[in-house]
């Protein structure tokens, strides 16, 4: 459901969020979420995974985090990241919307700089609204966003409501 780049692009925006991260670390932005150990959590267009590692050690060995991206050589790039950092909680689901998660089983869902780029983000929505447990947080950051934007896209259809806007992330539920 995104628009998908050619693999010299996608290289290229990977070298780029690396560059990125030096400067402002992931640990930084999901720290404010509120991820607990035991917790699952999803992160909605993972990309080349910059959020996979600090998120897996927030969850520890307990949860679980799944990483999902429609684009092959994301899900490519953050299955190596799994084996080189030997993390055995988390898993790569290769998909534009649809997460094959049960109902009710994620505790966190992450849509970080993707809102933007989703072609039918009221499909997305509803599969996260699915498989968020009862009082889980969507949180979602986009820099190519404006505040108010963000706001209408994730609350538009109804199946959330803001609850609450950090540092660097905005809250629904």
């Amino acid at each position: 459901m995104e628009k998908r780049p050619s693999n010299f692009m996608f290289r290229l925006m990977a070298l780029e969020f690396m560059i990125r991260d030096l400067f402002k670390p992931r640990k930084v932005i999901v720290q404010e979420i509120g991820i607990k150990p035991g917790f699952t959590v999803l992160d909605f267009g993972c990309g080349p995974g910059g959020y996979v590692v600090p998120v897996a050690e927030l969850v520890g060995n307990k949860g679980m985090v799944y990483a999902l991206d429609a684009y092959p050589l994301a899900v490519k790039m953050v299955d190596s990241l799994i084996s080189k950092k030997h993390l055995t909680n988390v898993k790569t689901i290769l998909s534009d919307a649809g997460t094959g998660l049960p109902d009710k089983s994620v505790d966190v869902v992450l849509l970080f700089d993707i809102l933007h780029d989703l072609s039918a983000p009221n499909t997305v929505l509803a599969e996260i609204r699915r498989v968020l447990k009862p009082g889980g947080i969507l949180s979602v950051t986009d820099h190519h966003l404006d505040e108010s934007d963000i706001t209408f896209t994730v609350t538009k259809s109804g199946l959330f409501r803001v609850s609450g806007k950090r540092t660097y992330t905005h809250s629904f539920k």
